[in-house]
């Protein structure tokens, strides 16, 4: 299934505004997960245009970094958002509005890796909020 948990979660999270937000049901799984599609391969769709412009003019091409170095981001980085996703009173619960299940140990290859790192930094950079350790 070429769109994962997180073609969902995108799609919620830039669909629109409401000057309210109803309080999420406690019973609502909350989560995003990474999953193979058809061709045994991770991948991450954003429902945002501007990430796509992104990563073609802003963002460091994919052999910058080491896959490792977006794992040990990504790491932080997810650390980071769930914190924050667990936190609705204190961060802005449309922004963090799943958590994220990502596992270090598990090789979801380079593409999703280089993806999801920029994920966020997209994120910091239309957003202006600072993920880097919590700040």
């Amino acid at each position: 299934m070429k769109f994962s948990i997180l073609a969902i979660f995108l799609t919620i999270l830039f669909v629109g505004c409401k000057t309210q937000v109803p309080a999420p049901s406690k019973d609502a799984d909350n989560k995003m997960t990474f999953e193979k599609n058809e061709e045994n391969q991770y991948d991450i769709v954003v429902f945002d245009g501007q990430y796509d412009v992104y990563l073609m003019t802003i963002a460091r091409p994919e052999s910058f970094y080491s896959e490792n170095y977006y794992k040990m981001k990504n790491q932080q980085y997810v650390n980071v958002w769930n914190n924050r996703h667990a936190q609705p009173l204190r961060f802005d619960p449309d922004l963090y509005a799943v958590q994220i299940d990502y596992n270090p140990r598990t090789n979801y290859g380079l593409k999703l890796e280089y993806k999801l790192y920029n994920f966020f930094k997209f994120i910091e950079w239309k957003y202006k909020v600072n993920l880097e350790f919590g700040g």
